[in-house]
């Protein structure tokens, strides 16, 4: 008897291109589990909702989403291994976060620093929040547990999310008297949440301070450049602070020359070594580190039509499971809506083919 894998699901928010930050917070570990995983990756057009609801975001959504799948491909991710969807295309995950927000509380959701944050980064005021913000947790709920997944690679400020998701499970596991669903794992990436080149925050593509997986040499080179370094170091020979610095945090990231790094440490600490020379290197052990994903990345863009095919077949994989799942759910639940609607497709069908209108 073949052992069945465990399963993976993360992905993205289509609010724009990757960059650094979402590789070291989970597409690394993505990739590296492809293998040993049944991974699905979701591409969260609905999130983006929650705090993009206006039309000049909603119409970016088609070409954003082309460019999250065309970082997946260029980064290693493989879609004959995984499973690349589009949540918006899944009636289920509409069901599934109407039943889960049933089963957690307002308060519970609001305790959660990550929405205030979520909330600040798009100049939403804590006397406005939306409903559909406060209650992301559970709709992210609804992606990792509609597929049942047991493993759910993420950045550090996801971790409670996932916390909330295993409470819900938990809950209606215990609720229903059946484990229906997993309790799945989280696992934070070798750099839990990357600074941004501004030295003030975490990287986001939104505040500016972010290199992308898809940026070229010279703007690589540019944002090495302006990247903050320690404010007291005015001059080349005085001593200098690695702990923290963001410069260093970088090389320790994409510099593999241990050798090297370990090197530029110990003259920035006794102020023998300027800024300069220290951001030099970092531009190209970053730009060695892009250009075999620029290159794959120029490669399946070169091929019209692969990114929707690539969608279209992994989200009609991830329907077949998720209709697995609901069908889990009802049964547990006791519910014969599914049996009914199924009943009521039938006869419409049988109807229309016997000529009704």
């Amino acid at each position: 008897m073949v052992k069945q894998k465990k399963r993976i699901l993360t992905g993205d928010r289509p609010t724009g291109k990757l960059h650094l930050g979402h590789y070291v917070g989970s597409m690394k570990n993505r990739v590296a589990l492809q293998d040993s995983y049944d991974c699905y990756f979701i591409i969260a057009d609905l999130h983006t909702l929650t705090t993009k609801p206006e039309k000049q975001y909603v119409d970016q959504l088609d070409e954003n989403i082309y460019n999250v799948v065309l970082d997946y491909l260029a980064v290693g991710i493989d879609p004959d291994k995984s499973v690349i969807f589009l949540q918006s295309a899944i009636p289920e995950e509409y069901e599934l976060t109407l039943i889960f927000g049933d089963l957690v509380s307002l308060p519970r959701l609001s305790r959660l620093p990550s929405i205030k944050d979520m909330a600040r980064a798009a100049n939403i005021n804590d006397e406005i929040v939306p409903f559909g913000l406060i209650g992301y947790p559970v709709l992210q709920a609804a992606d990792i547990l509609l597929p049942r997944a047991h493993l759910v690679p993420v950045g550090k400020d996801n971790e409670a999310h996932v916390e909330i998701t295993r409470e819900i499970a938990r809950r209606f596991n215990r609720l229903y008297e059946k484990e229906v669903f997993p309790l799945p794992e989280v696992m934070i990436g070798e750099v839990p949440t990357l600074i941004g080149t501004d030295g003030q925050a975490k990287m986001s593509k939104s505040l500016g301070n972010a290199i992308l997986l898809s940026d070229d040499k010279k703007t690589v080179e540019q944002r090495v450049r302006s990247m903050y370094t320690d404010p007291n170091r005015v001059r080349a020979d005085i001593p200098g602070r690695v702990d923290g610095n963001p410069v260093f945090i970088y090389h320790d990231a994409f510099n593999p020359d241990v050798d090297e790094v370990n090197d530029l440490k110990e003259r920035y600490r006794t102020g023998n070594v300027g800024d300069v020379e220290v951001k030099r290197k970092l531009s190209r052990a970053i730009n060695r580190f892009l250009e075999p994903i620029r290159e794959r990345r120029a490669a399946f863009a070169s091929k019209p039509g692969m990114v929707e095919e690539i969608l279209i077949e992994g989200t009609r994989r991830m329907q077949a499971e998720a209709e697995e799942t609901m069908g889990r759910v009802y049964e547990a639940m006791g519910m014969s809506g599914p049996r009914l609607r199924k009943v009521i497709q039938g006869r419409a069908e049988s109807f229309r083919l016997l000529g009704g209108r």
